[in-house]
């Protein structure tokens, strides 16, 4: 029989404790240990702002050299190079001393020096030579976080209390996101918690219509599930914190490694190649964050924060337009869209529907009646049974996004938001772009068929299903234009799909052929109830 080795079956017996703290323990200590790295980042926090930052060692952080400020106007390039200077020198300041050199000192190899203690050594100098970072201040932007966090912050705690996570959770986004919604990183991480789409998806809904990262509620629950899952596999919450930034696995795998559950240990002593400077600073961000949020008056002065807004919640059982919602409940589109920010701009903009559901919200203060009540009443043309359809195009040598949106009948804006592109840049030959379009199938009346009078717009709201073999013979009276909109097509694609450059020369027995990309229709429910949440 196998036996395990005795550190595995400790290590085993330290994970399982972790998962019952006893009663009353600290969820996130503060060892003494770590106390320079958590001054050091309630210093960037709330002394430095982005005007400015510290030069210092990357991995002793009670180890400070230089302060920065920037001039007003300073371009980013120039703000690059005085920074890089500045560590140039600082860099050169440490070889210098790390050679012996103990006497005749400049100016700036004294100040250097003075940052260690008596006696340093030649090696310790050498490394720190090595070391030199610099580390932009955020005091701006996180007194302006906490302005913002003044929206959610009771909305976060209550989940996380009803969710059993420690509530000290709910100042994470001061660390991830500074309490913007809408934050999108270089990296593609989004929303108030800046999920990754890989990891959004397992919990939320993350397409090219809802993204679901951007919206505060659905990314909190969100968040805590996540949360709640790191704990389970490493054991402890300070783990499970710097999970959120390395994975759970990867934190799993540094308590295996070091032999230890004890996150200063960790920090101190765990190398890795993917083990850097973020993650290893996670959890002392994450102290500093609650020592300033806190005790934001001490730091700030007296701080106004934004106050919560209380919502009216509905599901959806339709597809429809944002502006024909917004119409029927009587609220501004704007405002309809600062609520419900999951949704992409292509709802926004008309060519894909609020879809069928979603969990629309209103401002409760903006409804003159129940949502409920409100919605009841969108005309039966205006609501629909299924999704634009998203048609595709192969990308080819030669084409540019602007090319193949002029082709298409879009905007480059547009094109980029349906296949979330960073850049406008970067699309390759083979590539396969999504081009929303308009038109949907109408759902039968929510009310009686007595009442069900659907006006001539709503005949002509849905595309026409396709001829046989998909061409059209034109007949008089006949334009492009309405062509396009019968079969829910645009003129530019019936202009490139037949070869015409005028679109004022087609003319009666003329054989044009047509798209037929309309969604089939659904079968239609005979009522429609809508059930009001908040």
């Amino acid at each position: 029989m196998h036996h395990p080795p005795l550190r595995s079956l400790a290590l085993a017996l330290l994970f399982a404790s972790a998962l019952a703290p006893a009663a009353g323990a600290e969820p996130f200590p503060r060892p003494a240990g770590l106390e320079p790295d958590v001054r050091f980042w309630v210093r960037i926090y709330s002394e430095v702002d982005t005007q400015g930052g510290l030069i210092h060692d990357a991995t002793d952080l009670g180890v400070v050299y230089d302060v920065v400020r920037f001039g007003d106007r300073q371009s980013p390039r120039a703000r690059e190079q005085q920074t890089d200077s500045a560590k140039k020198e600082i860099a050169a300041a440490l070889r210098a001393l790390a050679k012996g050199k103990r006497s005749g000192l400049s100016r700036r190899e004294r100040h250097v020096l003075a940052q260690f203690p008596d006696g340093v050594s030649n090696r310790t100098l050498a490394e720190a030579a090595r070391n030199v970072r610099f580390q932009l201040g955020q005091a701006d932007k996180f007194r302006a976080g906490i302005v913002r966090s003044g929206a959610w912050h009771d909305h976060i705690e209550g989940t996380f209390r009803e969710m059993g996570l420690p509530t000290e959770l709910a100042s994470l986004p001061h660390v991830e996101s500074s309490f913007r919604h809408d934050a999108q990183s270089h990296v593609g991480a989004a929303g108030l918690w800046q999920f990754m789409r890989s990891t959004g998806r397992r919990y939320m809904s993350v397409d090219h219509v809802v993204d679901e990262r951007l919206d505060p509620f659905e990314s909190t629950r969100a968040a805590a599930k996540l949360l709640a899952a790191n704990k389970q596999v490493t054991g402890t919450w300070p783990l499970a914190l710097v999970a959120y930034n390395h994975g759970a696995a990867g934190m799993r795998r540094a308590a295996r490694t070091v032999g230890t559950t004890d996150i200063e240990t960790i920090l101190r002593k765990y190398r890795s190649r993917t083990f850097g400077f973020a993650s290893r600073n996670f959890y002392v961000e994450f102290l500093a964050a609650r020592e300033v949020e806190t005790n934001a008056e001490r730091y700030f002065g007296p701080i106004r924060r934004d106050a919560p807004v209380a919502y009216d919640r509905i599901e959806l059982p339709f597809y429809a337009k944002a502006s024909s919602l917004a119409s029927a409940i009587g609220v501004p589109v704007e405002t309809l869209r600062a609520a419900n920010p999951a949704l992409s701009r292509l709802v926004w903009s008309g060519q894909k529907f609020v879809p069928r559901g979603f969990a629309l919200r209103v401002p409760s203060a903006e409804l003159a009646r129940p949502l409920a009540l409100a919605l009841d009443d969108l005309a039966a043309d205006q609501r629909f049974a299924a999704q634009t359809a998203d048609r595709t195009h192969r990308v080819r040598r030669g084409d540019t996004l602007s090319g193949i949106a002029a082709r298409y009948g879009t905007s480059v804006r547009e094109l980029a938001a349906a296949n979330k592109l960073r850049s406008h840049h970067t699309i390759r030959v083979g590539q396969v772009l999504r081009l929303p379009h308009g038109g949907g199938v109408v759902l039968a009346s929510a009310k009686p068929a007595a009442k069900a009078k659907p006006s001539r717009s709503a005949k002509a709201s849905a595309p026409a299903a396709p001829p046989p073999e998909g061409v059209y013979t034109v007949r008089r009276g006949d334009t492009l234009a309405s062509i396009a909109r019968r079969f829910g097509t645009t003129e530019r694609e019936l202009l490139a799909a037949n070869d015409v450059r005028n679109r004022n020369r087609i003319y009666p027995g003329q054989s044009l052929r047509v798209g037929g990309d309309a969604p089939e229709p659904a079968a239609p429910p005979s009522a429609i109830t809508l059930a009001a949440a908040t």
